[in-house]
């Protein structure tokens, strides 16, 4: 990988990279300010004692950041361009839960400048999220 990431002609199928995160309350707070999304589910302990959830959770975006953080971070990397995302949310993600956003290579569109790649975040051994990303990545320079 290249400074400014993986180029397309780098990039094969079953490739994966992955991050951890810790969620804490101040990334909930910093998250509402800067979102505008302050639903009380997030943010008010005595609000989401009373939802299906029985407490507080984390911002289904701020869970999708995560893996954004993998793909502009680690693969592919620097310099890559997000295209689409879409995500099914399976769990509740909570203060406390340490997330492990996963990201694999499924295929690359060398034509297009394409790269979809299977996503997914897990707190321990649960899903809580997958989806599917697509990113354009540069070629090899001449």
């Amino acid at each position: 990988m290249s400074e400014q990431g993986y180029y397309l002609e780098d990039l094969q199928p079953g490739m994966s990279a992955a991050f951890g995160k810790t969620v804490t309350d101040a990334d909930l707070i910093l998250f509402a300010g800067v979102s505008g999304d302050t639903n009380p589910v997030h943010l008010d302990e005595e609000f989401a004692a009373q939802t299906i959830f029985k407490g507080r959770i984390a911002h289904g975006m701020l869970i999708a950041g995560v893996i954004s953080a993998v793909l502009g971070t680690r693969l592919p990397g620097p310099g890559a361009i997000y295209v689409s995302q879409s995500m099914k949310f399976l769990a509740p993600v909570r203060v406390g839960d340490t997330l492990k956003a996963s990201v694999t290579v499924r295929a690359v569109d060398y034509e297009r400048r394409r790269v979809t790649l299977d996503t997914e975040c897990r707190v321990r051994e649960t899903k809580v999220v997958v989806g599917e990303a697509v990113l354009m990545v540069q070629r090899r320079p001449a």
